[in-house]
């Protein structure tokens, strides 16, 4: 090995001990590709020790979940037990990575603090029933950073959440005060959760996007939008003409806007991904027909992407097809381009938009609400819509056509007032990623690890190279450059004490280790607070003095099975009669 490789794996063992560390994880390699600026690993705002943290923090994550988060177990389930091997993976996959960045932050300025703004899986989707929703996660206002900097800004997200008279302004302008640097996250530990459930080849990833502010975000809030990705050079070759190019544009004018910017173009060369399948008929059928009379090509399961000739899917992942989007010629020198439309979760929504300046592209987003169950042409103007009028339910009805059942426009009314409450700008046609952050300017880190191999970017899953080794690839990208990091992992422990690393205090009691013989620690106080923000995150009430008041009965028994809840609240009063300092925090209801 030549002294270049050894000092390479050298620094980045020091910059990620303490991840590798905590996961019991040995570096034996690690294999860097850059592009852009400089050529260094050093392109983005957090540094460059930080930055390699960040990125074996995604490598981890992905790692640790396709190890242990029982991938392909929901391949002959029904649906029930689909859902459950989808909660147990998402479980394995927030942990790891809050842990990961729990142990990173140690390294944080002084008064800097990360803290996580959109986080996904508070909702079902598209096909699933209500009780499949909110799945485990890192969602709003979780707080990483030194502990007095975390108290600070802990105290300040309850009353940003609870206090009526306490609002963004009077936030933001505490932490201008206080000097502290918040670094904003919009994460999803768990890219496409049903293809690792069912053993899918490609596809899921660990997804998280780090901004230098956080986003001017209020409320825990998940819900859809309208989203159009074009490359850049499209919208502003209109513009040069005048023409506006958004969600809202009709897509025989984003067509003509294709034509103009791609002399020769061929309508069937415009190649459109969109979520598909039966689910998706009502809300984006009238889309596809639009496109589909362009004479432009909707992507269909198993299109065999051009750039890597891998097959690509369209049930879920709006985030990854991003990568692609652009112009490329085939192998006659034909001009084709690839383009995103359609809708995507919040979360995904906006870590593909601030893709933008990474990748020179423009996207157009469309506030939609969380319960969306009419078209798209629809769905768009029911945000205009005040849900405190008295004829709210009128109103709904005649904008999307039929009638709906009060059940249905007490739904509407409480998404609406959730969207409003979260700070989410309704009062913009359409928006982008700008209008998510309180100052002009903004940068980000976007990270992704792959648990499987990628049919947009052609990278790698997680690779079985010995039987205690694995090879690992993760992806950083800023406006100066990316990074594309192999890391060659070995194992420590043997398969059954990693996967006790890898899991949750509270999963490991519930598979039957013995919490009132282990010996305790102080942190278990912090991470059994963690553990319930993500596995229940819909349970639970944040009180003054950072209480936290735990409410089983809004715990679907179909999200936690009656005898894990039982076992968790016996675990909880066990700690909280025993431990009673440690756990003064926690209350039960």
């Amino acid at each position: 090995m030549d002294i270049n490789r050894r000092n390479r794996i050298s620094q980045w063992a020091f910059d990620t001990r303490s991840i590798l560390g905590r996961f019991h994880l040995w570096l034996e390699d690690v294999d860097v590709r850059l592009t852009g600026e400089g050529g260094t690993e050093n392109c983005s705002f957090v540094g460059g020790s930080l930055e390699r943290a960040f990125v074996a923090a995604a490598a981890v994550t992905a790692l640790g979940t396709r190890l242990f988060g029982r991938w392909g177990e929901g391949a002959d389930l029904d649906k029930a037990g689909i859902n459950r091997v989808k909660k147990d993976a998402d479980a394995v996959s927030a942990y790891a990575l809050s842990e990961a960045l729990w142990y990173l932050t140690r390294s944080l300025p002084e008064n800097h603090a990360v803290m996580i703004s959109l986080g996904e899986g508070l909702m079902p989707k598209a096909g699933e029933t209500p009780e499949m929703g909110s799945n485990p996660l890192l969602g709003f206002g979780r707080v990483y950073a030194r502990p007095q900097v975390a108290r600070f800004l802990d105290h300040r997200v309850n009353r940003l959440v609870n206090d009526p008279s306490y609002e963004w302004p009077e936030f933001w302008l505490d932490l201008q005060t206080a000097g502290i640097t918040v670094w904003g996250a919009a994460v999803d530990t768990l890219e496409n959760t049903s293809r690792f459930a069912k053993g899918s080849p490609t596809g899921p990833t660990t997804v998280l996007h780090l901004f230098d502010q956080p986003l001017k975000v209020a409320r825990p809030y998940e819900g859809y939008m309208g989203n159009l990705v074009l490359p850049r050079e499209v919208v502003e070759r209109a513009a040069d003409q005048s023409i506006l190019i958004d969600f809202r544009t009709p897509r025989a004018r984003v067509m003509e806007a294709i034509a103009e910017t791609y002399p020769g173009i061929a309508p069937e060369h415009v190649h459109v991904w969109t979520l598909g399948g039966t689910s998706r008929e009502l809300r984006l059928s009238a889309l596809w027909a639009e496109w589909r009379a362009l004479g432009a090509h909707l992507v269909e399961d198993d299109w065999t992407m051009p750039q890597t000739g891998m097959p690509v899917y369209t049930e879920s992942g709006t985030y990854a097809p991003v990568f692609q989007v652009g112009p490329f010629t085939d192998d006659g020198g034909a001009p084709h381009v690839f383009i995103c439309d359609g809708y995507a979760a919040s979360a995904e929504a906006m870590q593909a938009a601030s893709l933008d300046p990474i990748f020179d592209l423009s996207t157009s987003m469309c506030i939609f609400s969380s319960e969306f169950k009419a078209p798209i042409e629809n769905e768009r103007l029911v945000t205009t819509l005040d849900p405190d009028r008295d004829d709210f339910a009128a109103r709904l009805e005649a904008t999307l056509g039929g009638d709906f059942s009060p059940d249905l426009v007490d739904a509407y009314r409480a998404s609406l007032s959730a969207a409003r409450e979260a700070l989410m700008p309704l009062d913009k046609r359409t928006i982008t990623a700008d209008d998510f952050f309180p100052l002009k300017e903004w940068r980000v880190l976007a990270l992704v690890g792959y648990m499987l191999p990628d049919p947009y970017t052609g990278y790698p899953g997680v690779e079985k190279i010995a039987d205690d080794r694995y090879r690992v690839t993760s992806y950083a990208a800023t406006r100066r450059g990316t990074l594309e990091a192999t890391l060659e992992l070995r194992l420590m422990e043997p398969m059954a004490q990693m996967q006790m690393v890898f899991s949750p205090l509270l999963d490991r009691f519930y598979a039957g280790q013995d919490y009132r013989t282990r010996a305790v620690k102080i942190s278990d106080s912090g991470r059994i607070r963690n553990e319930l923000q993500t596995l229940c995150s819909e349970a639970i009430e944040y009180l003054s003095d950072d209480h936290m008041l735990v409410h089983f009965d809004r715990i679907d028994d179909t999200v936690l099975p009656p005898d894990k809840k039982e076992l968790i609240r016996e675990v909880l009063e066990w700690y909280k009669a025993n431990h009673p300092i440690w756990f003064k925090w926690l209350e039960m209801e």
